[in-house]
């Protein structure tokens, strides 16, 4: 009952599997299950209906690789820190928020996702975790509670926009597969060709740091998918942490290859 995979971690990709005749490339090759899995290398999904922001198109400009891998640069680990960091260095050029201590707010991912985690989930009373990496990680020392506060804030938002993109890609993706309620095409065919509007349990399997180590992103996340869904739907889909998929796939890839000889494979997936 698995249909689909994500991993959304330092970067972010996604597959599922689709029927074979929905596949135009395979041009009448048909597999015996009569489906194939189909990487989506969606890190690179592009739409205008995306909520590109200014921080979005500098950190954009100032990449490797400009006007490529555009939804990626919105959701994965390798760019949150940085987009808070954005928002943070305007802040210190529009006021003296920051004081005088700005100039490490103006080097390129100094801020890691992992530490605007920890900014954004220290729940201390005074956010000695939010002084501690201001000052550790950017020198920024002396910073008001009040100003804690609203960095947390930046934090929540990035945080939360980023998990709803995610989770709007994982029910677009059921949408794509009939899977999400809406009676697609393939919202349980019967044998006799005819579609059953019976609903049926529906995995994703995520693999990522970013959803297994980041509480808020992945709460934010399973909220997302099941708004989007709705509550009728909702608790047929369910979202299941994998851990290792590139290490079994390669292992169950190379068993594939090597059948019937398969004994130290075995070995390598148990």
């Amino acid at each position: 009952d698995t249909v689909a995979a994500v991993i959304i971690g330092t970067g972010t990709n996604a597959c599922y599997v689709e029927r074979t005749d929905s596949i135009i490339k395979c041009q009448g090759l048909l597999t015996k299950s009569g489906g194939m899995v189909v990487n989506m290398e969606w890190g690179n999904f592009w739409s205008t209906h995306l909520p590109r922001t200014s921080y979005d198109i500098d950190l954009d400009s100032d990449s490797p690789n400009p006007n490529d891998q555009g939804f990626e640069k919105m959701i994965s680990g390798m760019y949150l820190g940085d987009i808070v960091r954005r928002v943070m260095l305007r802040m210190s050029k529009e006021s003296d928020i920051f004081g005088d201590a700005t100039s490490r707010l103006s080097v390129p991912f100094i801020l890691k996702t992992p530490l605007m985690a920890a900014m954004h989930e220290d729940d201390s009373p005074d956010l000695k975790d939010v002084s501690r990496i201001l000052k550790e990680t950017l020198e920024i020392s002396d910073v008001p509670l009040k100003v804690r506060k609203l960095i947390v804030r930046i934090c929540d938002v990035v945080t939360r926009r980023a998990a709803r993109l995610a989770a709007a890609g994982i029910v677009g993706i059921l949408k794509k597969i009939g899977r999400d309620g809406s009676g697609g095409i393939m919202s349980g065919r019967t044998k006799s060709g005819e579609t059953s509007s019976r609903k049926r349990r529906t995995v994703v399997a995520i693999e990522g740091g970013l959803y297994t180590s980041y509480s808020l992103f992945r709460e934010y996340l399973n909220e997302a998918v099941a708004e989007i869904l709705g509550e009728e739907m909702a608790p047929y889909v369910v979202l299941k942490v994998s851990e290792d998929g590139s290490g079994i796939g390669a292992a169950l890839l190379a068993a594939s290859h090597s059948y019937p000889s398969i004994g130290p494979v075995n070995v390598a997936i148990k």
